[in-house]
């Protein structure tokens, strides 16, 4: 499963009316709260459709859920997708219906609904219950670390989400090199950040060496930026990205830091050929997250920059 889920919820999740108290309806908000702004993004149906709904000023909304979902607007994590039925939703089983078909055109993690909507769904295995989501193996099977293949196409069924969504994007590999074979791999995932507006803001943190102990070789800047230029500049033109490289005196730990995530890098982003290859990513805390950008912020004195340039020019 994926470090980055995506949820769709029927509007009736957020309704007051539908449990037997206030406080039961809060409960359960504060059940998918972490989850939400830590975790994942919530599918706003039918271009901005699904959204619109909390504005009937005639459903008795949970507070909490109102400002819950403020919080997921704010933190760029409402994924806004096409309509995927003819007619639009007029009440809840209709936004689940709305739901289940997205998730056949598109697949999501997990379709949420309160139980009368649940029920008369008819058992979908995509759907669960606000009531009883650890009837759920989408849900019991969440976790903060994920082992995969070192292959781009494993890289890419992890990244894609987060890549099309993130607005801010920080690829921290320290040995980062696009003339060395096993980092060829890395200008595909940045690809994978195209052709959406507005275009994510993208960097890159490497090394200001190469080598290890008394075999470290200090390089010269303009190789190292000559090595991006020449590997991504045509590349990254072509398809409208850009990436600003920071070069540093030394650092050792490999991360990628977004506005949506942070994801700590067992073995970097280099691939190999070999099919018994294995590495591990985790998702770390937004504290852990926020404290590695700050990091790698040039007015924090943690690192000396060497270096700076924005490929292409």
């Amino acid at each position: 499963m994926a470090l980055l889920a995506e949820y769709a919820l029927t509007p009736d999740v957020f309704d007051s009316r539908s449990y037997p108290h206030e406080e039961v309806g809060s409960a359960r908000i504060d059940l998918l709260r972490d989850v939400l702004l830590e975790e994942a993004l919530v599918r706003d149906l039918r271009e901005g459709d699904w959204l619109s709904v909390f504005g009937n000023p005639n459903r008795s909304w949970n507070r909490r859920g109102l400002e819950l979902l403020k919080k997921v607007a704010k933190q760029n994590r409402l994924r806004r997708v096409p309509s995927a039925l003819a007619d639009a939703p007029t009440d809840d089983d209709g936004w689940c219906r709305e739901a289940i078909a997205s998730h056949g055109l598109n697949p999501v993690t997990g379709v949420i609904a309160t139980r009368p909507v649940f029920d008369a769904a008819g058992g979908e295995d995509i759907l669960g219950c606000i009531d009883r989501l650890s009837n759920s193996t989408w849900w019991t099977g969440r976790g903060s670390s994920v082992r995969l293949q070192r292959t781009v196409a494993d890289y890419s069924a992890h990244l894609s989400l987060l890549m099309r969504c993130a607005n801010s994007i920080m690829l921290i590999d320290a040995h980062m090199d696009p003339s060395q074979p096993r980092y060829a791999d890395v200008l595909n995932l940045i690809q994978l950040a195209a052709g959406r507006q507005p275009l994510p803001l993208i960097e890159v943190h490497r090394v200001c060496y190469v080598g290890t102990g008394r075999n470290r070789q200090i390089l010269q800047p303009i190789d190292i930026e000559n090595s991006f230029r020449q590997g991504w500049e045509k590349s990254l033109s072509a398809c409208g990205l850009s990436v600003s490289v920071f070069v540093w005196d030394d650092f050792h730990d490999r991360h990628i830091i977004t506005d949506l995530m942070g994801i700590q890098l067992g073995n970097g982003l280099d691939t190999t050929l070999s099919s018994n290859a294995r590495t591990t990513w985790t998702r770390i805390s937004r504290a852990d997250r926020d404290d590695i950008q700050r990091e790698f912020d040039q007015a924090s004195g943690r690192h000396a920059l060497r270096h700076h340039f924005q490929v292409p020019r």
